[in-house]
């Protein structure tokens, strides 16, 4: 795609121009590029669930930005000299879900005040982080809250666990647009 600089006649134009080309307008500069083919054939099952996910998205934006509080949030990452709206931010918040990145189990032994670290990203913010522990045969040890450090999620266990061979220790992580990632390590 080409993008016109300082060019009086093509400055602010937009639209289609016969079958050839289309000029469109971005954060004030006006681009050229070849007019899209026309779309043959049906989509496909992963093709229509990114339009549903992405359409949710667009609904997820107009409510942040009809929400003060949120609106304000969100603002706080836009970019307005890179053309990065707040509106932009909160669909790209909701297509992405938080990333577990990692689960250190080294410092539980299974007594209580034991701590487990999680190390979760996500691209605008990580909402809160739960931490459920069963037994080998499934029975809950314990399900609480981490707390945010700012650089990782702590969980202090509030039970004694005597017995932790096969244990699974299930972390779920949620942002603002509640997208959620879970994750389960096996002791």
């Amino acid at each position: 795609m080409a993008e016109s600089k300082n060019n009086i006649i093509t400055h602010g134009l937009s639209g289609k121009v016969g079958d050839l080309i289309v000029f469109s307008q971005r954060n004030g500069k006006t681009f050229v590029s070849k007019v899209p083919k026309d779309r043959t054939g049906d989509y496909t099952d992963n093709q229509k669930a990114h339009q549903l996910k992405f359409q949710k998205a667009t609904l997820y934006a107009k409510s942040v930005m009809n929400d003060p509080a949120q609106n304000q949030i969100y603002s706080a990452a836009a970019d307005a000299s890179k053309g990065i709206s707040t509106y932009n931010v909160a669909v790209a918040d909701l297509l992405k879900a938080p990333d577990i990145e990692t689960i250190d189990l080294s410092a539980y032994k299974g007594k209580k005040g034991d701590v487990i670290k999680i190390v979760v990203l996500d691209d605008f913010a990580v909402k809160a982080v739960t931490v459920k522990i069963e037994n080998e045969d499934g029975t809950l040890v314990e399900e609480g809250s981490a707390v945010d450090s700012g650089f990782e999620w702590l969980y202090t266990a509030t039970e004694d666990n005597k017995d932790l061979a096969g244990d699974k220790i299930t972390i779920k992580a949620t942002d603002n647009p509640a997208n959620m990632t879970e994750m389960t390590q096996t002791l």
